[in-house]
């Protein structure tokens, strides 16, 4: 079967906004950007303390577009949170503390891959519980696509019936720059695996730019340039002024100055210049479903 087209634009965008539920900042910045166009999609991090906050959000206006941000990492140093699913020491997923590992290689070396599992589905049926209409399921620096678990992660696409953010080469992926020692052959194989499915592949994730040294226009405006043909996701991190500069105070304008740059008309300029279309995770999801359908309706008429 013909896989569906989930770039029908040259430049096809998705605006996401990583990190809901960490702090109402983010969750404020969110609502406001969805509101004026400038952000397509986010998705919530259900360990965190803001997350009943965004299921408020949600039920005022059903229209936002949220999925999953996985969590299994809690990297700040004075702000944590711990796994759902209360696992034992023998699990891996927490530090001494009871916190879920501050850094990815320490996860990758202790985790149980079914612990992992369990936890990552105990976040999904939380948001599912607290009446989110999942669009999609992505994950937190990274951490549930990484090789040790980006089988179980991809079944979750399956059995959740929604997608699951995978790009063409992890290696060009911003947490292969922490992740530690990395081969990517199982994930490689995943990838395979999700285009025969008919499962949509990301031509390239861009993250905000933590490490910028230019003003934001002269950055925002080489990130748009640097689009490629094809499906792009920008993983993007907005916040409000008044409670990160607490949690990072070295780094919290990165993300508020970010939030108060796509307030502005020069995010729909530069989508003409630069010929790029936006699209939310919920059409991307609804031509996932509808190709799911397809091929199972395929699949049993053939039987």
């Amino acid at each position: 079967m013909e896989t569906p087209d989930y770039a029908p634009y040259r430049r096809t965008v998705v605006i996401h906004e990583d990190d809901l539920g960490m702090t109402h900042g983010a969750n404020v910045a969110f609502r406001e950007l969805c509101r004026i166009g400038n952000c397509t999609s986010g998705s919530v991090m259900v360990p965190c303390p803001w997350f009943p906050e965004i299921a408020a959000m949600h039920r005022d206006d059903p229209s936002l577009d949220v999925g999953v941000h996985l969590t299994l990492n809690s990297e700040k140093s004075a702000y944590r949170w711990r796994p759902l699913t209360k696992p034992g020491k023998a699990a891996g997923l927490t530090d001494a503390d009871g916190y879920f590992w501050a850094d990815i290689p320490a996860l990758r070396k202790n985790a149980d891959p079914a612990a992992v599992d369990a936890e990552l589905r105990a976040q999904v049926d939380a948001v599912l519980a607290a009446g989110i209409d999942v669009t999609h399921l992505d994950c937190h620096m990274g951490a549930a696509m990484l090789p040790e678990f980006v089988e179980n992660y991809y079944a979750m696409s399956r059995d959740y019936d929604v997608p699951v953010q995978l790009v063409k080469d992890l290696s060009q992926f911003n947490p292969a720059t922490y992740a530690g020692p990395l081969t990517t052959k199982r994930y490689d194989a995943v990838v395979v695996q999700a285009k025969n499915d008919g499962h949509p592949v990301y031509e390239r994730i861009i993250e905000s730019p933590w490490d910028r040294t230019e003003d934001a226009e002269t950055a925002y405006r080489q990130m748009f340039a640097d689009i490629p043909e094809g499906l792009t996701y920008l993983s993007l991190h907005f916040n409000d002024v008044g409670d990160f500069e607490v949690i990072e105070p070295e780094a919290a304008h990165i993300r508020t100055e970010e939030f108060g740059f796509f307030k502005r008309d020069l995010i729909n300029a530069w989508a003409q210049e630069f010929d790029i279309t936006f699209i939310g995770m919920r059409g991307l999801r609804d031509t996932y479903r509808a190709h799911r359908l397809s091929a199972n309706s395929v699949s049993t008429s053939a039987r």
